[in-house]
């Protein structure tokens, strides 16, 4: 549960509203409690039709027509109990559906459609934005869409060092449906820099996906999703991934996919 803040921490903000760049402004309010929760869709279910997200049963606006691997900006809800569902386009029967409990204040919440067993399914986040009012840190965290990898360690690496033998995962044991942090924990915090993402199975030090070199700036806000790339996840090898950046606050390109320069693909 976030803390409400002092009438001392009230009067810091005041002078952070100014100092931030980027969302500044926007992470101050999300970090006190006080904005409005916020929404948002991931569309990862391979050969899946276009969608339309669905909150208590209608569509928001922007929130229509999303393909494999797009990403809708967020949208402001109301807090409380919050059904979730996505239907195909232009209708509203659900192809799979959720339920945020208790929607609150200056937290941000994605909903991701995936591949299921026998049917679509659906992935739930609620991410409580406990971000330090005087922190710049970027926000990472990570999501596995991908059935054909279904236990994953994510490295997040300097690009000048992608020796990954003696390091420890970024983000560990990333299962298959699941995210971590976990859904009602925060991010992970990184300083902005020049970086390189790796992928294994999890408990291995063998790559099976090495990204291209990228910028992730300081106050960024991402979510990193394995997708599985080259066609039905059933019959793809676990190194047959690309990662997904769903890059939160970023209206003109919400989602960038990353290839893995290990196989090609």
């Amino acid at each position: 549960m976030k803390l409400i803040r002092t009438m001392a921490a009230m009067m810091a903000a005041a002078s952070v509203l100014g100092a931030c760049g980027g969302g500044g402004s926007s992470d101050v309010g999300k970090e006190l409690g006080l904005t409005n929760p916020e929404i948002h869709f991931v569309h990862a279910i391979p050969s899946g039709p276009a969608v339309d997200f669905l909150v208590n049963g209608s569509a928001p606006s922007g929130q229509t027509n999303v393909s494999y691997k797009g990403a809708t900006n967020f949208t402001n809800i109301n807090t409380g109990s919050t059904n979730v569902a996505y239907a195909a386009t232009g209708t509203t029967t659900a192809l799979a559906s959720g339920n945020f409990p208790n929607v609150a204040k200056g937290h941000e919440y994605t909903v991701i459609a995936l591949p299921g067993t026998t049917a679509p399914d659906i992935g739930l986040i609620d991410d409580p934005f406990d971000k330090g009012l005087l922190s710049n840190s970027a926000r990472v965290r990570g999501f596995n869409a991908s059935s054909n990898a279904q236990n994953l360690d994510l490295y997040l690496v300097q690009a000048s060092n992608t020796n990954i033998s003696s390091t420890s995962p970024t983000i560990p044991a990333l299962s298959f449906k699941n995210a971590v942090p976990a859904s009602g924990q925060d991010s992970i915090y990184v300083s902005g820099g020049q970086y390189v993402l790796i992928a294994t199975v999890a408990g291995s030090k063998t790559p099976i996906y090495q990204s291209q070199s990228f910028s992730l700036s300081n106050n960024a806000d991402w979510l990193i999703t394995s997708v599985p790339f080259g066609g039905a996840a059933s019959t793809l090898a676990p190194g047959q991934i690309h990662l997904l950046i769903v890059q939160n606050g970023n209206t003109t390109t919400p989602t960038t996919e990353l290839s893995n320069t290990l196989t090609g693909v």
